[in-house]
């Protein structure tokens, strides 16, 4: 492969469909409550980018530079990120909502050398000191920001008018191994650490996404994840950017996914499973007979959410969820034919979660769990299908390393004799005899009693299809297994005689037989990103508090 920037596909899409949609961005109704909207066509997203890019490198942005990019989804989020892509630059991606402190920690790893992000996100920086002694150069974006080296307030007038032709930026010849960008996990099950992405990766990565799930040039994504949007483009897709609040999916909006899914037609949908119950639950009687495919990610989706968002689809449209991680994406996929017509049932008796079958030209194996480096790989260690094991994953898109973490880097791979590693998922699970893969929850939320090993999927599941129930949790407290519950909205019934019917179930198999103690809460901690991973290391504290 000679042509390793992803941002050059842009540049040809461009010359290709110049005058095709990119990035639309709905403002809100006008007067007569009809949706305003801002767009980019992928000619402009492209020479705007390519402004952008000059722009930057007249303030002191070049190859290798390592920018923070904190501006909110939109058509300068898409712009900017394309002409760092394309000078070389390194976007670093944090998430702002997993806190202050968690965020300055990150910042402080990555060392960055840029800081480009809309004024609030500059007043941040300066009141907490954020990069202080890496921080160059700042770019403010939207308006001018608080002594800032560079202020992207509008685009010049001599673009906007053609007054002189646009500055063309070629995309970096940049090689297969040179850092592209560090993209930070979300931190919902440990410190947050930055993946260091590689041009090899994000390329090879691009090509898996277009053949796992066939997509194609010209299709429509209704893009409610920034970080996943931006395949939309490089796909050649139209990324059409909802009115929400990226951190906070489950208040999103139903009637206005519903109003944009009409409007534009929409092919292509990323939700995580916070968003699809949402807006599942919403009245809606139509079809969404434009949409193709659903996908969904972040965390195991119940089958539930699944055939609630499967209703508005037609027959045939599959709702896949893709398991994987920010360090290998994607991993393994199903459809929702195969998860409501078989997988449910298995999962309903503590079975997990079936995340499909391995992805083409990756592999995957079941190790025996250990919490301990493990330097070199051995084959003899992979366990038989039906036996649960840490997941490994070897392939073209797994990142190698963690940036400025070579601790957790050395914890994360496993080495192999011909060069190539493992990456270890932090998940346990197994193989069926189908070679279909199962998630039976993160390593380090198992719990360990003197009866034996508890996984948290399995176990939550029982509860789980209790119609009162709408998420459980597993967690330990010395020793003991305790599942903290959250309650169905709308269903009446008393604590006690839900205690009753929970402890009914879990007599009823043998691997929550246990599990006597149940303590009950309004809501349980979830990510910020997804909004669906629960805090259970949080709650393990909480459910200590209580009972002792």
């Amino acid at each position: 492969m000679d042509r390793w920037n992803v941002a050059s596909d842009l540049t040809e899409i461009a010359q290709r469909q110049p005058h095709t949609p990119a990035v639309i961005q709905p403002l809100g109704p006008d007067s007569w409550g009809r949706l305003r909207l801002v767009q980019y066509t992928f000619r402009q997203l492209n020479e705007v980018s390519d402004d952008f890019a000059c722009r930057l490198r007249d303030a002191g942005i070049s190859r290798g530079t390592r920018s923070v990019l904190m501006v909110p989804p939109g058509l300068d989020f898409f712009a900017l990120t394309f002409a760092l892509l394309k000078m070389g630059a390194v976007p670093v991606m944090i998430d702002p909502g997993m806190g202050v402190q968690q965020l300055g920690k990150c910042l402080a790893e990555a060392e960055p050398e840029a800081f480009i992000g809309v004024p609030k996100a500059h007043w941040a920086r300066r009141i907490f000191g954020w990069g202080r002694q890496s921080i160059r150069t700042t770019v403010a974006v939207g308006q001018p920001g608080w002594g800032t080296t560079l202020t992207l307030a509008r685009l010049p007038r001599s673009w906007r008018c053609r007054e002189r032709p646009p500055r063309d930026v070629p995309a970096a010849d940049v090689g297969e191994y040179e850092l592209a960008a560090i993209l930070f996990t979300s931190g919902s099950t440990g410190p947050a650490k930055g993946v260091a992405y590689t041009h090899g990766i994000f390329r090879r990565q691009l090509d898996a996404v277009r053949e796992t799930f066939g997509i194609e040039p010209g299709e429509r994504d209704l893009a409610t994840f920034p970080l996943f949007a931006l395949f939309g483009p490089a796909l050649g897709m139209t990324a059409i950017i909802p009115r929400m609040d990226p951190t906070r999916p489950a208040r999103v909006d139903p009637e206005h996914i519903l109003e944009l899914v009409a409007q534009f037609g929409v092919t292509n949908m990323f939700g995580s499973p916070a968003l699809l119950n949402r807006v599942g639950h919403f009245g809606f009687t139509g079809s969404l007979d434009s949409i193709r495919r659903v996908v969904s990610a972040g965390a195991p989706v119940s089958a539930k959410v699944i055939e609630r968002f499967a209703r508005f689809l037609l027959k045939g449209t599959q709702i896949f969820t893709p398991y994987g991680a920010t360090e290998a994406l994607p991993v393994a996929v199903i459809g929702s034919d195969e998860i409501l017509g078989e997988t449910r049932h298995l999962t309903d008796q503590g079975r997990g979660v079936c995340v499909g079958r391995p992805v083409k030209n990756l592999d995957v194996r079941i190790i025996p769990i250990s919490d301990g480096p493990i330097p070199v790989w051995d084959e003899g260690q992979v366990l038989p299908v039906g036996e649960i094991g840490e997941i490994v994953v070897r392939g073209p898109w797994v990142t190698a390393s963690y940036y400025n973490r070579p601790e957790a880097t050395a914890l994360a791979k496993i080495r192999c004799a011909d060069g190539r590693f493992f990456h270890r998922m932090g998940d346990v699970g197994y193989f069926d005899e189908q070679g279909r893969l199962w998630f039976c929850g993160r390593k380090s939320q198992r719990v360990i009693t003197a009866h034996g090993t508890l996984f948290t999927i399995p176990c939550e599941a029982i509860f789980n299809a209790h119609p009162a129930v709408a998420r459980s949790a597993l967690v330990g407290v010395d020793g003991h297994p305790v599942v903290c519950i959250e309650r169905e909205p709308g269903y009446s019934i008393s604590d006690a005689s839900l205690r009753r019917e929970l402890l009914d179930l879990a007599g009823r198999y043998p691997h929550t037989a246990q599990i006597r103690t149940f303590l009950f809460r309004p809501s349980l901690p979830v990510d910020i990103r997804h909004n669906s991973k629960i805090f259970r290391e949080q709650l393990a504290v909480w459910a200590t508090r209580r009972l002792r």
